[in-house]
Order: C-alpha cells, then structure tokens, then sequence
C-alpha cells in the first residue's frame, strides 16, 4: 500500500477493524467515510475527492469530536466524553502532525510580510495566507490567535 489514496487507506482500515472486531475504530472509520461520501456527492456533479479534500473531512471530523468531548464534560457526562475521546484517537492517526507553537508564528510572520498587512482590517487577508500553508497542521481557532497576536503588534 505504497501508492494509495487517503480514502482507500480509510478503508482498508475499516476492514482491518472489522476483521479485529475493534468496535471504536471500526465506528468512527465507518462514520469518516460516510461523511467523505456526503461530500463527494454534495453540490451539483458527484465527484471523488482528492487527498487534500479527505484530509479536510478528517480535520472536520475530529473537530466534532474535540468540541462534543469538551460539551460532555462540562455537563458532567465523563463516559460520553471519554468515548468522543477515543474516536477523536483514531482520527488523529489520519492527521498530519499538528505545528508547535513557534512553527505555527512562523508561518503567520511570513503570511503577514507576504501579504503586507498592517493592522487588524487585513485579517482575512492574512488568514487565508496562513491557512494555505497551515493544511490542516494546526486548528483555525489557534491559526486566528497567532494572527491577532501578530497583527495587534504591528
């Protein structure tokens, strides 16, 4: 399985949890490429996803979980939490690395210069920038942050 897609590794994985009759892993897998099919069929034409496509349907996936855990456990529900948790698991091993905090203001820096902004109204500007070198590497919510911390010291 050198020369494979991400989606065909998803599903030879959900096989490989279906043979184990690994539950969790199976599950969530299932549910990823459901929601990779949703996507391939939303819009006017169906159409396969590249790589970069499934990756941001993984992305999505994984940020559902991350926000129902933290949901879960403020309302005091540890068990539904912790079985968001252990989806959210096995997503992170179809996601690239996510950048460290230094690697990530690298980026913003460089996005900021490339794109000559100098203050907040350039945000977007900056942003959209960041996020094409980012890929997936790190959260919109932190790529944000970095941004304003950025730009609030120009």
């Amino acid at each position: 399985m050198t020369d494979t897609t991400l989606k065909a590794r998803l599903q030879h994985d959900l096989h490989d949890a279906m043979r184990q009759r690994d539950k969790v892993r199976s599950g969530t897998l299932r549910m990823v490429l459901t929601s990779v099919t949703n996507a391939e069929v939303a819009g006017d034409e169906a159409r396969e996803l590249d790589d970069d496509e499934v990756l941001k349907v993984v992305a999505k996936e994984a940020k559902k979980r991350k926000e129902a855990s933290t949901a879960y456990r403020d309302a005091n529900r540890p068990e539904l939490a912790d079985a968001e948790d252990a989806e959210l698991a096995v997503l992170e091993g179809y996601l690239p690395a996510q950048l460290g905090e230094d690697e990530l203001r690298a980026i913003v820096v460089r996005a900021v210069e490339q794109t000559g902004a100098t203050g907040m109204p350039q945000m977007g500007l900056v942003m959209k920038a960041a996020q094409a070198e980012v890929a997936g590497r790190a959260d919109g919510g932190r790529v944000a942050a970095v941004v304003r911390e950025v730009l609030a010291g120009r």
